[in-house]
């Protein structure tokens, strides 16, 4: 809109300076052509008749002569005045030539030169013009005679010509103006066409569509400016798929060590778990290497089973397997499963009355990881409470909530409880385990369509919460 306005009272300003800039100079030549006309003709009527003058004059000679002046031109009504030191005479018997300054007198007198001054009378715009008279000698020079006329020429005609000229530059500048502005509104437009394409162009790039492209028309600055959106789109791109490759090989290397280090860590984990029956016949030393390496072992199979969980989350082979389950029976039972029944105090809905098609193992994954987080680093007694939401067009979400009285996540640390192996000395995630159950456990919850958060209470340890929608089958009620 800026450069819109900017266009427009660039071409109105313009117009209105071209069309004052025209009247001026067509008034002042119309003007300055009468002017010069009249003067002219003054002066040469002054040379043929000052012969009539004797010297010095006396007053019926001046009367004459002004008279003589006056009815020189025929087409035009001239008023003349004569005078010689006090002696005066006028065209028009008792006129006594108002408009004739002491000013225009002076300079004729002193001067001796022509003079002449536009005024404004009772009638009208007028010119006045005074010059002295010369006598010619036997010698052909001249000299002063002392004799000074005056003359008065109405200039009504000429102020009606200027009149007529204001009103056809009026007449003019209208559709001047109209044509100006509707120019300047196309040529802001042809200018911000490219402008607008950048910022859709900029937009899709902001969208992700890398491969956008800007059309170059011309050589100007906006034409530069494409081409280096293009350049910077083009690097951008290429940029873009170089990390892309990159990661798709870190994630395939990290899959592929993961699966490769499956069979060596079962066979490891095997003779670990024939070591550790035997351990108590072995002495002290070697029964406590033989634990050290069978509990190393433990974690290292979590973290290989970890890695590989993630990478299939990144390569987007992560499925759910849907199926209708009592998510309060599904919990009690992920707590019976690991002996945590005693140690973890639940508040639960009745039977059937949270139903819903989850993935019953990803379910699993879910409440084992934040109840196994909340043992290992809060502190008793730890909480699980569910609570069935209903939501706007009927239907229902199960919140989950996962509480300890531990010392809490320090507000540094809360923004990055879900990060892959963020470490913090004083955060509650760093953990002998793998690094990745609470970002797996984030992982599952979202392909779920569910969300996760983290809370420190002060005083009473965080609190994790879960929300699941309640998808209920087709064929049920």
């Amino acid at each position: 809109m800026r450069l819109l306005v900017a266009f427009a009272l660039v071409a109105v300003l313009a117009t209105l300076t071209t069309g004052g800039l025209a009247f001026r100079a067509a008034r002042i030549g119309l003007l300055q052509q009468g002017q010069d006309t009249v003067i002219t003709q003054f002066r040469d009527d002054v040379d043929s008749l000052a012969s009539t003058l004797g010297f010095p004059p006396d007053q019926r000679e001046l009367d004459a002569f002004a008279a003589d002046l006056a009815h020189a031109q025929r087409t035009v009504n001239w008023r003349v005045l004569a005078t010689y030191g006090d002696l005066s005479a006028t065209s028009e018997p008792g006129d006594t030539f108002p408009e004739l300054t002491p000013e225009v007198r002076e300079s004729v007198r002193t001067k001796a030169a022509t003079v002449f001054q536009r005024v404004a009378t009772d009638h009208g715009p007028a010119l006045v013009v005074g010059l002295p008279v010369d006598f010619a000698t036997p010698d052909t020079t001249r000299r002063p005679s002392g004799v000074a006329v005056f003359l008065t020429v109405s200039q009504v005609d000429e102020q009606g010509y200027v009149d007529a000229l204001v009103s056809a530059v009026e007449r003019a500048t209208v559709p001047a103006l109209l044509v100006a502005v509707l120019l300047a509104l196309l040529a802001a437009r042809g200018v911000l066409r490219p402008v607008r394409e950048l910022r859709r162009a900029t937009r899709r790039i902001a969208e992700g569509h890398l491969e956008t492209r800007l059309a170059v028309h011309g050589s100007d600055e906006l034409a530069d400016l494409s081409h280096t959106f293009n350049d910077t789109a083009a690097a951008l791109e290429a940029s873009v798929a170089e990390l892309r490759r990159m990661e798709g090989r870190a994630r395939r290397f990290a899959a592929d060590v993961s699966h490769e280090l499956r069979t060596p860590l079962a066979a490891m984990a095997a003779v670990t778990d024939v070591l550790d029956e035997d351990a108590a016949d072995l002495d002290g030393d070697t029964a406590t290497a033989v634990r050290l390496i069978s509990g190393e072992t433990v974690k290292l199979v979590r973290l290989v089973d970890d890695l590989m969980e993630i990478s299939r989350f990144d390569a987007g082979a992560a499925d759910l397997h849907l199926d209708e389950v009592d998510l309060a029976e599904s919990v009690r039972r992920t707590l019976a499963t690991r002996g945590w029944q005693d140690t973890v105090t639940t508040d639960l809905p009745p039977p059937d009355t949270a139903r819903g098609r989850v993935d019953p193992r990803r379910l699993d994954v879910i409440v084992a990881n934040l109840a196994g987080n909340a043992l290992r680093h809060g502190a008793p007694p730890v909480t699980l409470t569910m609570t069935v939401r209903a939501l706007p067009g009927g239907d229902h979400e199960a919140v989950i909530e996962v509480g300890d009285h531990g010392p809490g996540i320090p507000a540094d640390v809360l923004p990055h409880v879900f990060d892959r192996f963020y470490k913090s000395d004083t955060s509650r995630t760093r953990t002998e385990g793998s690094g990745l159950g609470l970002s797996i456990t984030a992982e599952n919850v979202h392909l779920h369509g569910g969300t996760i958060t983290a809370a420190d209470r002060p005083g009473a340890g965080a609190t994790f919460t879960v929300t699941l929608p309640l998808r209920r089958d087709s064929r049920g009620s």
